[in-house]
C-alpha cells in the first residue's frame, strides 16, 4: 500500500513549506511524466528517488517504508539555468548603484527560484566584496534563493557601455573603465583576485539599440585585447556583450569564449559559424531582451496573469498600466528597433543551432524594470519555440546545455547521482512550452522549498 508524506501533500496543497532537515531521508516520486532535460522525449510513470539532495535512482520501484509522493498528472523536469542575467541593479522602477544591497539581491534570488530558476549568473555590474559572499553563501545553502555564480565589475568603455544613464551613480566599484592596455590587465588581475568566475567585457555603441541616439564610444582594441589575453593569462574565461556581427567576429578572432548577446544586425555567415564551432565558444542568444522593450506596452492584457503580475514590483505595475507611458514606449525608435533586432535574432540563433554551436540560455534578466526575474526565463523558452525550434531542444538549452556553459556538471539533467534540483508542472512543457507558467512545486537540493507559481487561469 502506498504511503503518502504528509509533509509533501501539505506542500502541494500549497499550505507549508520545508526546512532542508525534513528531507533527510529518502522520498520517491512516483507515476511522474519525465522529461529528463537531455532533449530525449519523455518517459511516462516514472519512479524518482530522492536522498541527502540527490537523484539515486530513476525508474525503480522504492523500497518498503520509504515515503512517497504521487506525482500523477504532473511533469518533473530540471531546474532552469540561466547563463546571462544581472543582480542588484533594479528597485522598482529604478536602476541605480545604489540599489546594490544584500537584500535587494537575495530578494530577486528569491524570485528567480520561485520561477523554477534555481542557478543564476549575474554577467558583471557587481560589487565586491558584497557578490563574492554572496556567491560563497548561495553555493552552501546558507540563504533561501537561486544559487549564483558570476562576474565581479566587468570591463566598458569610459563613456561607453553600459551607459551611465542606464545604472545611476555607477562607480569604479561596479564596473571598470580602463583608457590603456595597462589598466585593463589591472582590472582583471582585481577581479581574478576576488574569484570572479569569468570576466565580462562590453563591445557595443549602442547605435542600432538607439538609433535616435549618438553611438557611444567603444573600447580601444588595445585595450580589450590585452584584458582578454590577461583574463586567460588567469585561466579565466571572457564573455563579451556584442551586438553586431563584425564586432562578433573581431572578439572570437582574439579569444572570446562566449558571445553573451546575439547578432542582431544582420544575417550571421559562414565565417562567425566556424570561428564559433572551431573555438568551441558558446553563444547565448538573449531573445527576450529586446521584446523587453515593448512587450508590456504592446500587451497590458499580461497584467491580469498572476504569472506575470507577480513577478512585478508596484511601481511596475502602475507604470504598465499607464496608457500615456504605452504609447510613448511604442513610439519610440528603440522599439522597432527591438521588433528588427529580435527577428534577426531568431533567424540567427536557427541557423547557428542547426550547425551544431554551442548555445547557451540567458535573458540578461534584472537588467531594466523590464526584464523580469524569472519571468523573463519563461519567455525565453517561448521565443527559442517560436525561433523554431522544439519545445524539447528549448528545454535542453535551458536546462543540460547552460549547465555545460558554466561547466557545472552536478545539474542540468534528471539522472542518478545529479542534484536534485527539480520543478513538478501541472502540464506538458516539452509538448506546449507555454506550460513552464505551470510550476507548482520547486525542488532544490532534494527539499521542496516553493509552492511555485499560481495555477493558470487564475487571476490577482
Amino acid at each position: 500500500m502506498m504511503r503518502h508524506f504528509g509533509l509533501l501533500t501539505c506542500l502541494a496543497a500549497g499550505t507549508c513549506l520545508f526546512s532542508p532537515s525534513v528531507m533527510a531521508e529518502p522520498v520517491a516520486l512516483l507515476h511522474a511524466r519525465l522529461v529528463d532535460g537531455t532533449g530525449a522525449a519523455a518517459k511516462p510513470d516514472m519512479t524518482i528517488i530522492i536522498d541527502h539532495g540527490q537523484i539515486v535512482s530513476i525508474g525503480q520501484a522504492p523500497e518498503h517504508g520509504v515515503r512517497t509522493l504521487d506525482l500523477h498528472g504532473k511533469t518533473v523536469m530540471p531546474a532552469l539555468i540561466s547563463d546571462h542575467s544581472h543582480v542588484g541593479l533594479v528597485d522598482g522602477m529604478t536602476t541605480a548603484s545604489r540599489n546594490y544591497t544584500r537584500a535587494t539581491i537575495l530578494a530577486a534570488l528569491e524570485q528567480y527560484r520561485r520561477y523554477g530558476v534555481l542557478t543564476v549568473t549575474a554577467l558583471g555590474l557587481n560589487k565586491s566584496p558584497l557578490f563574492d559572499q554572496l556567491r560563497r553563501e548561495q553555493h552552501q545553502g546558507v540563504n533561501p534563493g537561486a544559487d549564483l555564480f558570476g562576474v565581479d565589475q566587468g570591463i566598458g568603455a569610459p563613456g561607453g557601455m553600459p551607459p551611465e544613464a542606464m545604472v545611476d551613480k555607477m562607480g569604479h566599484d561596479q564596473i571598470f573603465r580602463p583608457h590603456t592596455p595597462q589598466e585593463a590587465r589591472q582590472a582583471v588581475d582585481r577581479m581574478a583576485d576576488e574569484g570572479t568566475d569569468f570576466v565580462k567585457i562590453w563591445l557595443d555603441d549602442l547605435h542600432l539599440t538607439n538609433p535616435a541616439k549618438p553611438p557611444l564610444p567603444l573600447l580601444g582594441a588595445p585595450v580589450w585585447q590585452a584584458a582578454m589575453a590577461e583574463a586567460h593569462k588567469r585561466h579565466l574565461r571572457v564573455a563579451v556583450h556584442i551586438h553586431d556581427l563584425d564586432l562578433a567576429h573581431q572578439a572570437l578572432a582574439h579569444g572570446a569564449d562566449i558571445l553573451a548577446h546575439g547578432v542582431r544586425d544582420k544575417p550571421v555567415d559562414t565565417a562567425l559559424i566556424t570561428q564559433l564551432r572551431t573555438s568551441g565558444a558558446w553563444y547565448i542568444p538573449t531573445l527576450s531582451l529586446d521584446e523587453s522593450t515593448y512587450y508590456f506596452a504592446e500587451h497590458p492584457e499580461v497584467l491580469s496573469q498572476s504569472v506575470v503580475y507577480d513577478a512585478m514590483s508596484p511601481a511596475l505595475r502602475n507604470t504598465v498600466a499607464d496608457e500615456n507611458w504605452r504609447k510613448s514606449t511604442l513610439a519610440k525608435p528603440a522599439s522597432a528597433a527591438a521588433h528588427g533586432a529580435l527577428a534577426m535574432n531568431e533567424r540567427n540563433l536557427l541557423a547557428l543551432y542547426r550547425r551544431g554551436v554551442h548555445i547557451g540560455f540567458g535573458t540578461d534578466s534584472g537588467a531594466t524594470p523590464l526584464r523580469l526575474p524569472g519571468f523573463a526565463e519563461h519567455r525565453e523558452l517561448v521565443l527559442l519555440v517560436q525561433a523554431g525550434l522544439t519545445p524539447l531542444q528549448a528545454i535542453n538549452l535551458a536546462t543540460q546545455q547552460a549547465a555545460a556553459l558554466l561547466g557545472l556538471q552536478d545539474r542540468g539533467v534528471l539522472a542518478v547521482g545529479k542534484r536534485a534540483d527539480l520543478l513538478v508542472i501541472d502540464g506538458a512543457p516539452d509538448r506546449t512550452i507555454s506550460d513552464i507558467d505551470l510550476i507548482s512545486q520547486v525542488w532544490q537540493r532534494g527539499t521542496p522549498v516553493s509552492d511555485g507559481l499560481v495555477p493558470k487561469g487564475k487571476t490577482p
